[in-house]
């Protein structure tokens, strides 16, 4: 028998009303690997009307003490941090040697917003004697947060954590292809008193689900993550609603590389750009732009170091496999795309396969150059193990090509020139830039996207004005 994957609702498992499972396959065999409950509009509209329910107790309970279940509920999850790393790397494909550092990146946002919230506070605003005005910040109601299968817990941490902690409750919504360990940190905020109710989990099918969150009357606001696709046939139901969004949506990032840089570091730390997680994150730098008198040598750095990485489903792989097939199949058309566009291949440029692998969806780490900006693989997100190479001329030459493009999730800096740092760092059109490495920054440090790559913002103190709607109260003494 196959573990049956439901719903999770007022601090319960809640089977879907018609009852229906679809099959989710394993990434590494391509196997059937356990059924997932398909829930319909009238599971979503029940699920609603019970956050709603819980909203009415959780929004008066005191921030210390919604502070303190938030911690608490970090403190569970690192205590079953095995487990739930199991469950996200069996679905996701991921290497179990990623696990313990997303884990503990998922802790650190109930840690971290359970503390914040205690301080946060509205302002006195003075206008004399006869006059006692003051703003204060209330939750919205119920938050829908609608997630994609690519990083499990740690995007679902990073909008639940703050919704929560501001007296919201929420319900959240993972891709049918990765809903286990999402189900299991609801269970862990009941465990650490969060009241039944206030963080439900709805399984089932995106495109079932989405839209009937979105119409909800009493979803008071979306946190969406996925496809520009996606999130503008969202917003255009929210349209109808005056609905708030917050979006985080695709990316096709620039890395940039200037000579001055050390050469080793930054070959080492562009690779892990387009090949953490196998590619599949939006923030990926998968544009590399390579200051053209260094270029050569710098291609020759980085396909060594692409040449070192082990792909595979061991524990220890540098790179597993694609999560869906879908996806899988999707990498492999741009592949043709650019044998057509004329790219010349490097390293990889094809399935892997054979041996060990046997019938998984494993990409082998792929590097492109001889391509320019305007091309279909610059312009498009592959969301694969996938990168670009691209020369250019000086400083001016490198944000200019950076900032073309309809994309402006992140970028990167590879300089050992602090001036330029800062001056190139002020010009990226970009919400996030890190110099000299290429992660994911900060759970301190808010993460969001210029031009199609969304709006609002994720992470940091900044987040929760996201989730809390400003009100001015203005007495007559």
């Amino acid at each position: 028998m196959f573990q049956k994957i439901e719903s999770f609702v007022g601090g319960e498992a809640t089977p879907a009303v018609e009852g229906g499972f679809g099959e989710k396959l394993d990434p590494r065999t391509g196997s059937k690997l356990e059924e997932v409950a398909y829930s319909s509009a009238a599971d979503v509209g029940k699920a609603i009307d019970n956050a709603a329910e819980a909203f009415e107790l959780w929004r008066d309970v005191r921030p210390s003490e919604r502070g303190r279940a938030l911690v608490e509920l970090g403190r569970l999850i690192r205590a079953n941090g095995e487990r739930l790393g199991e469950i996200e790397s069996r679905e996701t494909g991921k290497p179990g040697h990623e696990m313990p550092a997303l884990i503990d990146l998922t802790a650190q946002f109930f840690e971290f917003y359970g503390g914040v919230v205690n301080v946060m506070d509205g302002d006195i605003i003075n206008q004399g004697p006869d006059y006692h005005v003051y703003t204060r910040r209330d939750p919205f109601g119920v938050i829908g947060v609608i997630l994609p299968w690519n990083a499990p817990l740690h995007q679902a941490a990073r909008a639940i954590a703050p919704a929560l902690a501001v007296g919201n409750t929420v319900l959240a919504k993972r891709s049918e292809h990765t809903p286990g360990s999402l189900v299991e940190l609801a269970r862990l905020a009941v465990q650490a008193g969060l009241p039944a109710g206030a963080f439900n989990v709805i399984v089932g099918k995106g495109s079932v689900i989405g839209p009937a969150m979105v119409e909800h009357p009493k979803i008071q606001k979306i946190s969406f993550t996925g496809s520009v696709r996606a999130g503008q046939e969202l917003g255009r139901i929210a349209a109808d609603r005056i609905l708030p969004l917050t979006l985080e949506l695709g990316g096709k990032s620039a890395n940039i590389v200037f000579d001055d840089s050390d050469l080793d570091a930054a070959a080492k730390g562009s690779v892990r750009a387009f090949t953490w997680n196998s590619g599949q994150w939006c923030c990926a730098g998968t544009r590399l732009l390579v200051q053209e008198n260094i270029h050569d040598e710098f291609v020759q750095r980085l396909v060594k170091e692409v040449k070192a990485l082990r792909v595979g489903p061991e524990h220890d792989a540098t790179s597993g496999p694609i999560t869906t097939a879908a996806q899988f199949k999707k990498i492999q058309e741009y592949f043709d795309v650019a044998e057509k566009e004329g790219l010349s291949c490097a390293v990889g440029g094809k399935v892997a396969s054979g041996g060990h692998l046997g019938s998984g969806w494993y990409i082998e780490p792929t590097v492109y150059t001889g391509a320019t900006n305007d091309g279909t693989m610059a312009r498009e997100e592959i969301f694969g193990p996938v990168v670009i190479v691209i020369p250019f001329k000086d400083e001016a030459d490198a944000v200019r090509l950076a900032n073309d493009s309809e994309f402006g999730l992140a970028a990167g800096i590879w300089s050992r020139d602090i001036g330029r740092v800062h001056r190139v760092a002020a010009r990226l059109e970009a919400g996030r830039i890190v110099v000299n490495e290429y992660g994911g920054g900060f759970v301190q440090t808010p993460c969001g996207g210029f031009k199609n790559s969304g709006y609002g913002r994720e992470q940091g103190i900044d987040a929760l004005s996201h989730y809390t709607q400003l009100k001015s109260i203005i007495i007559r003494l």
